[in-house]
């Protein structure tokens, strides 16, 4: 550790690498420590040294490195264990660790890996240059990759704070994936109209994938997401034994619980189609879109697992001459426009949707023409009601 003065009469402190050791390729680099002295030796004591003295006696200099506390390496691994990345959805968390491992796998210019840096060293600049590099085009000609330079920026500013939270003696309380003004305007979900959903749930019951169509029925008519569905939805939660004039549904991302009526106070149904395929479904299993045909090694009927289902939505969808931007996401965003076309208030739609604010469902109620017609009408009606009062 060596000390130098600054211009400002600042004594700050750094590590710095043995010229020979750098000859002879060693991954550490200098390393600014900050002006206070007992923070500096500690960070040497308990980290740079052993570092050091474990790469001169021979070791693997890249399990030295890779997670040591402090780290970026070490950062991602962390997450994984705070509150805020548990609460989030299964899907989600895998595409979380994807994205911050290849962020800790980045080799930056001076050959090191970003997982290898320790955070004080991770700064808003470092930040920025790392941005603008995950934007660049992977092919010749190719376009920019705005949305995931975006997308792993966001989520290192997630980790960054949960693990903040957890560690702050360790992570910096400045956060440099912080106030990037990021800009990326998403492209909407392609809505699936009521129409192809119907074509789509006919090609499965051909193929005799039942429990695929029940599954497409209740993301457009009940509004669930996929994992709640395949994992979660069970046959209890249908006509329960305390409410048997409801569906229970739980969405498990905002931990809504929604009471769907069945029926409507003259005891119409509600959702004829879908109860009238739920109440004649055999039930192989208790989740409700169970596998029809039995496992090969248990014998058993077992839940769909996400990649499997998803292959063989996207051979319904084939079948069904529908184009490859219908997703069984698209199914939800088609039902809950269908609720915005119907002029459903957004306090309705919630309610049903198990959205907290109007600001989340309006990512799924998209405008269409209806209700620019329809507010179109309204508009007229109202100019003609207030001309005649001025008569």
């Amino acid at each position: 550790m060596i000390a130098k003065r600054t211009k400002k009469g600042v004594v700050s402190y750094y590590w710095n690498l043995p010229t020979w050791a750098d000859q002879k390729g060693c991954p550490l680099t200098r390393e600014a420590l900050g002006s206070d002295y007992a923070t500096a030796k500690k960070r040497c004591d308990d980290v740079l040294n052993p570092q050091f003295d474990a790469w001169r006696k021979g070791s693997d200099p890249e399990p030295i490195l890779r997670n040591l506390k402090g780290t970026f390496g070490w950062l991602v691994i962390r997450f994984q264990d705070t509150p805020q990345y548990r609460r989030i959805a299964e899907k989600t968390q895998a595409d979380y660790s994807y994205v911050l491992e290849r962020l800790a796998n980045y080799q930056l210019k001076d050959g090191r890996r970003l997982g290898n840096v320790h955070l004080n060293s991770v700064t808003p600049g470092v930040a920025d240059l790392l941005y603008e590099a995950l934007k660049k085009p992977t092919q010749p000609g190719g376009k920019e990759r705005t949305r995931t330079a975006v997308k792993a920026m966001v989520i290192a500013r997630r980790a960054w704070n949960a693990v903040h939270r957890a560690e702050s003696d360790i992570v910096p309380f400045q956060n440099p994936f912080a106030k990037m003004e990021l800009k990326y305007k998403a492209k909407p979900t392609r809505l699936v109209r009521h129409h192809e959903l119907m074509r789509m749930v006919e090609v499965a019951d051909r193929f005799g994938l039942y429990s695929i169509g029940t599954a497409m029925m209740i993301a457009y008519y009940w509004l669930m997401r996929e994992e709640d569905i395949l994992k979660r939805l069970t046959w209890n939660h249908y006509r329960p034994a305390d409410r048997p004039d409801v569906v229970r549904i739980i969405h498990h991302k905002t931990g809504e619980l929604v009471d769907i009526p069945l029926y409507d106070e003259d005891g119409t149904p509600l959702w004829p189609e879908l109860m009238e395929r739920l109440d004649r479904a055999p039930r192989y299993g208790p989740v409700i879109t169970t596998r029809e045909t039995p496992d090969r090694k248990r014998k058993t009927h077992l839940p769909w697992e996400p990649d499997y289902f998803r292959h063989q939505f996207v051979k319904i969808r084939e079948e069904a001459g529908l184009p490859p931007d219908v997703t069984f996401s698209g199914l939800r965003h088609g039902g809950i426009t269908e609720g915005a076309d119907a002029g459903l208030s957004d306090a309705q739609m919630r309610a049903l949707s198990g959205h907290l604010t109007s600001a989340a469902l309006l990512r799924y109620a998209q405008k269409t023409q209806k209700q620019r017609l329809d507010a179109a009408r309204l508009r007229r009606e109202a100019r003609t009601k207030q001309q005649r009062m001025s008569e």
